[in-house]
């Protein structure tokens, strides 16, 4: 909503502004120039990346417009699954958990969360590594480099679309510039005529360059913030498995586990310590 909210405040505080200094909104229409920029800057982005990630930073924006998954009733959720988990394999031991691990779009325990069971990332993530501990054969220092290989990974590919859509923003202006250019360049050519078609092609020309800073600082750069905190958050809540599985992997109980976890939730979305009792207790107690 704030990818609406802001684009309209953006959009609308500049036409408003042009027009009340007595603009006429109908020429900055010069589908000549937006047709430059776009190719340019799409065309940029295929050199530089593939389709792919044109899909992605394509999909991601569109998921600007709804609010942040990773929020705190996310966050309550995920801590509810880790404790249920660890509660099951503690009361049952780790072949009681096998069935939730080697399914686990089909487990009571994940399924009961929707935050949760639909970040196929998030589920693998816990699932796989539960699978590792199943066999018995990794040492803790062994399981925290695997957790962080998979971590950085997953990290990188997650930025690859914000700061490809980076590179654009500060490359518009320059786009921009390329279009007055190529106007004046025909503008050249109508010296000698009346000098309203000169003004209005000269006119016409400075729409590039204003288009192009407009692109680059007022909406590019913005959306690949916006999806880099997105996937800030995102490693965040991964980060929180992390330390969960450490903390289980070494033995701690389901509940230190679980508030290992909750401390490394950021304040503005970390449920307190007496909701994270109050989750835990319908399970049973340590």
């Amino acid at each position: 909503m704030g990818l609406i909210i802001g684009l309209v405040i953006v959009f609308g505080s500049i036409a408003k502004g042009y027009t009340m200094h007595g603009g006429d909104l109908a020429v900055l229409y010069q589908p000549n120039e937006y047709l430059i920029l776009g190719g340019c800057g799409l065309g940029a982005v295929l050199i530089g990346s593939n389709p792919a990630t044109v899909i992605s930073i394509i999909k991601k924006t569109i998921g600007l417009i709804k609010p942040s998954p990773y929020d705190r009733a996310a966050f309550s959720e995920l801590l509810q699954v880790l404790y249920g988990i660890f509660y099951a394999a503690r009361k049952d031991g780790l072949v009681g958990i096998e069935s939730h691990v080697e399914n686990p779009h089909e487990s009571e325990i994940f399924t009961k969360f929707a935050s949760f069971e639909q970040n196929h990332h998030a589920v693998s993530f816990l699932a796989d590594t539960l699978k590792v501990l199943l066999t018995g054969a990794v040492e803790d220092h062994h399981l925290s480099d695997i957790l962080d290989l998979d971590l950085d990974q997953h990290h990188h590919e997650a930025l690859v679309a914000p700061k490809v859509l980076q590179t654009v923003s500060d490359a518009m202006p320059g786009f921009g510039i390329v279009a007055a250019v190529l106007g004046i360049i025909i503008t050249m050519g109508k010296i000698g005529g009346s000098a309203a078609a000169i003004g209005e092609a000269v006119g016409a020309a400075l729409v590039g360059t204003f288009l192009g800073i407009l692109l680059a600082y007022g909406v590019l750069s913005p959306i690949a913030q916006a999806l880099e905190g997105r996937a800030e958050a995102e490693e965040r809540y991964m980060a929180c498995i992390r330390t969960a599985l450490l903390s289980f992997a070494r033995g701690d109980p389901p509940i230190t586990s679980v508030e290992f976890a909750r401390r490394n939730i950021a304040p503005d979305v970390r449920p307190t310590f007496s909701e994270l009792e109050e989750m835990t207790r319908r399970r049973g107690t340590d």
